[in-house]
């Protein structure tokens, strides 16, 4: 009798016991899966995680095998379950189930959920791995012709030929900020002043310089590729300089000699060429990587290949182009829609109509596509041993989805042969899962999981400043649900190695944005975007960007303060001698804070608290816990924040290692205790605080 009430006491309990939700967690990162990136055949290691002693099973779910776990090993607050999954080949597609007397629960990427869902599953793919050097490592983005002038002997010259219908202009006040139309102005900027500025660089913590493009091409932005074979003399060297301006009153660029001199002379290219290499040289000695920017879903008019400016065309070492020739070698790697209509083709197909974008005809030409392979394995390998590759409007590549992952294919195959530790990181907007299957990109630029949800919630401005949503601003549901949705379209090792940035070349500066205003230059003027900003939620972006999971990635200038409305008022110079040396100090600080912790670069991530204009997440390993939490608010803000979760015992104290304001921050070592697993604080109006615990 004794021994069937107990039983029937057991069960009862059983069914109405409490499953504590917040310690139920697994991910990808190397605490949970071992190896984190398995080679192919490789046996493999899952664990879940649970409170201690709370569960009754736990289930491993991949596809419609289910298997039960087991119970492996346990610590003062956490039981952990395991798997071992034998000779990995294929990608595996999982999630947890979850049983706590009658509830059964479903464990994924988004955390606990009554049903399974697809879009959310754990994914692991043997074989896929990503460069260890770009995991949580802090990259520049250099926009070279405004960010330092270190060679004048370069610099475009006022009338040196013409770019769209206009005479470039080089400007000769480097203060002077962007106009409009600013694609033919240039300031000067170079790879001598890279090299100059490398010391600095250093300073700041940087580990990696991704460059806009610097291959030979007419414009500023240089993204209508001109030669791929070359850095453009005018950011390298230019030893022989013949030749004449353009003559005032005409566009005819082949009267341009002293630019067709320029940037076709063979001294000049190899000049160019081999001052590149010593950039690189002088970078990699102290310890800074180089990653390139890869234009090659299109080119320029003024490209080699079609020549429309007949820049080419006099020069006997060159074949025809093929807007100068039908006959010409480079024909296919154009589409025409008049076949009848050369000499001077102008009926190619411009990428979004631009003819001088003209896009590129890989599916005609596999000549064009064995060509592009052969660059992409050029610039990694000796002698120029550059890291990686940025890919410019990636997705758009070829004429057809299935070609456009073919050649990404291709791409990653030629890359890695040459470099197996080189990146491949595109740039993409929306859902970027169909290319990160393990055999096409690594990363990406993290519009949808970074840039875009932490500009909404902390100023309420789209990343152009086009746009202003107050339904967005300050609204943590939607912080949190945008995350956790674009994140779970990234691998794990994809998303730790993807490119976080507040700002950058396409858009307007962050801390314009932080002035909660809609507009551009053309229609507020360049002052405005400096005016009623706000340092505070500045730096807010900031800590987050310096504690979030990925590559935290500084747009130049903006460690400084600088401003400006979307492109082109975003590239304005970098302001040597006129720095805000507090934000400098602050990125200094925070890229230290980044670097200290290793639990802000490869831990785990846990969301812990989701308010009106407040967020706390955690970051976290087996030795430490990492404590983030933002007050974008107008008003002081209580929070409490269970930090058990993170495997924070109670009682211990908890280190402020930062604390941020509207008017600065402090470094005060502050430490905390946490009472009944609560870590409770008082954030001061538009702050951001970093909280640290060594938990062994």
């Amino acid at each position: 009798m004794e021994g069937n009430s107990l039983n029937l006491l057991t069960r009862i309990y059983n069914s109405t016991k409490i499953m504590d939700f917040g310690a139920l967690f697994s991910d990808c990162t190397p605490q949970f899966v071992t190896p984190a990136e398995p080679a192919v055949g490789d046996n493999v290691t899952i664990k879940f995680r649970t409170a201690r002693n709370n569960i009754d099973v736990v289930y491993f779910v991949s596809g419609d095998e289910k298997t039960r776990m087991t119970h492996t090993e346990c610590d003062k607050i956490f039981d952990y379950y395991s798997v071992e999954i034998k000779k990995a080949t294929e990608r595996i597609s999982y999630h947890f189930e979850v049983h706590c007397g009658r509830l059964v629960v479903c464990y994924n990427r988004a955390g606990c959920c009554k049903e399974p869902n697809m879009d959310f599953e754990f994914v692991l793919v043997p074989g896929f791995k990503t460069p260890d050097w770009a995991k949580g490592a802090v990259f520049y983005q250099i926009y070279v012709d405004r960010f330092c002038n270190g060679d004048k002997t370069n610099d475009v010259e006022t009338d040196e030929y013409s770019y769209l219908g206009q005479h470039v202009r080089r400007i000769t006040d480097w203060n002077k900020l962007p106009d409009s139309m600013d694609v033919g102005n240039f300031y000067g900027g170079d790879l001598q002043g890279v090299l100059d500025k490398l010391d600095y660089l250093k300073s700041l913590g940087i580990d990696v310089i991704y460059f806009n493009p610097i291959f030979v091409s007419p414009s500023n932005h240089k993204y209508d590729i001109q030669d791929y074979d070359y850095i453009d003399p005018h950011y390298g060297k230019i030893v022989n300089d013949e030749g004449e301006l353009l003559p005032w009153d005409t566009n005819d660029n082949t009267r341009a000699s002293k630019y067709i001199n320029r940037v076709t002379n063979p001294e000049n290219l190899e000049a160019s060429n081999k001052f590149f290499i010593h950039l690189v040289e002088e970078a990699h000695k102290r310890g800074i990587r180089i990653v390139l920017d890869g234009v090659f879903n299109h080119c320029g008019s003024f490209n080699k290949w079609l020549d429309r400016e007949r820049i080419y065309d006099q020069n006997p070492e060159y074949e025809k182009g093929a807007y100068i020739s039908g006959d010409s070698p480079y024909r296919s790697f154009f589409k025409f829609s008049d076949d009848y209509a050369w000499p001077n083709n102008g009926s190619y197909n411009g990428w979004w109509g631009h003819d001088t974008l003209p896009k590129l005809n890989y599916e005609e030409s596999e000549k064009l596509h064995d060509y592009i392979m052969e660059i992409g394995k050029k610039w990694v390998s000796p002698p120029y041993n550059v890291d990686g590759w940025r890919l410019d409007v990636a997705a758009d590549l070829g004429y057809s989805e299935e070609y456009n992952h073919r050649f990404w294919r291709d791409f990653r195959q030629a890359v890695k042969s040459a470099n197996p530790d080189a990146i491949i990181l595109a740039e993409h907007y929306g859902n970027p899962r169909a290319w990160l299957q393990g055999d096409e990109w690594d990363t990406i630029m993290n519009y949808g999981a970074f840039m875009e949800p932490i500009t909404w919630f902390l100023t309420g401005v789209e990343k152009h400043s086009d746009e202003f949503r107050g339904d967005f601003f300050g609204n943590a549901d939607v912080f949190q649900g945008s995350m956790r949705s674009y994140m779970s379209c990234m691998t794990h090792n994809s998303l730790y190695v993807a490119m976080n940035e507040l700002s950058n070349h396409d858009h307007s500066r962050f801390l314009t944005r932080t002035n909660h205003r809609v507009g551009r230059i053309n229609t507020l003027g360049p002052f405005a975007a400096n005016e009623n900003i706000n340092k505070g939620i500045f730096r807010e972006a900031v800590v987050f960007q310096m504690t979030w999971p990925g590559a935290p990635t500084i747009y130049y200038g903006d460690e400084v303060g600088v401003c400006g409305w979307t492109d082109p008022d975003s590239r304005r110079t970098y302001p040597w001698g006129n720095e805000d040396i507090e934000l400098l100090k602050f990125h200094k600080k925070m890229i230290q804070i980044h670097k200290k912790y290793q639990s802000l670069i490869s831990g785990s991530l846990k969301f812990l608290h989701a308010d009106y204009k407040c967020i706390a997440y955690g970051r976290f390993t087996f030795e430490e816990a990492v404590v983030v939490v933002l007050n974008n608010d107008y008003a002081d803000k209580e929070v409490k924040i269970n930090v058990r979760q993170l495997g924070v015992r109670n009682k211990r104290n908890m280190k402020r290692v930062i604390l941020t304001t509207e008017d600065g921050f402090v470094q005060d070592d502050q430490t905390c205790t946490v009472m009944d697993s609560v870590l409770s604080i008082t954030l001061p109006k538009l702050s951001a605080a970093v909280y640290v615990c060594k938990l062994v």
